[in-house]
């Protein structure tokens, strides 16, 4: 990457936050009109959180695993596990932004008791997790991506990307549990 990429890690990482966050919250409010994407089948429409449940379970393991090669010092191993986290979290996204722009939200038919005391705080919890964690990650991707490895030491990587790290498996682990009580318990 450039010196300018290297110098200016942190406004990188606000703009591409912000790109994120925008796409998310455009496709919530419906200011994302459906006619921009194509329309798939509504048996692809059905099939999209059983998906991203698969994505979620896979990505726990990609980051767990991720974070084990690195403790081991396989920095090389460590670094394609991250980026193939990444990777997941932006499939995970398309397929999810894309759904939601097209079907919108999926609504929840269990009892108003669990929805109002368990369901909403459980799914207020996961979002703001997964949008805390987004600045974290793309600030840990970039360090590296902008530096050599012998680098890295010298820079906030490792305690950026710990803090990532945590905020995306808890927030995927309860993705997975809102998809849970969505589709399999209620």
């Amino acid at each position: 990457m450039s010196d300018w990429a290297r110098e200016n890690v942190s406004v990188l990482t606000a703009a591409a936050s912000a790109v994120a966050l925008a796409l998310v919250f455009g496709a919530v409010g419906g200011i994302i009109p459906s006619s921009t994407l194509p329309r798939a089948s509504d048996a692809v429409f059905a099939a999209i959180p059983h998906f991203n449940a698969a994505v979620s379970a896979t990505a726990i393991a990609t980051i767990l695993l991720g974070w084990r090669a690195i403790s081991r010092g396989n920095v090389k191993r460590h670094r394609n596990f991250m980026v193939t986290s990444f990777a997941l979290f932006t499939a995970f996204l398309g397929a999810y932004l894309y759904r939601l722009i097209h079907v919108g939200t999926t609504e929840f038919v269990g009892p108003e008791a669990v929805y109002t005391y368990l369901y909403l705080p459980f799914l207020a919890i996961h979002i703001l997790l997964a949008i805390v964690c987004v600045p974290f990650v793309i600030h840990a991707l970039l360090l590296a991506a902008t530096r050599p490895f012998e680098d890295l030491y010298h820079t906030r990587h490792s305690q950026v990307g710990f803090v990532g790290a945590v905020l995306w498996l808890i927030s995927f682990a309860m993705g997975i549990g809102v998809y849970l009580l969505l589709y399999h318990l209620y």
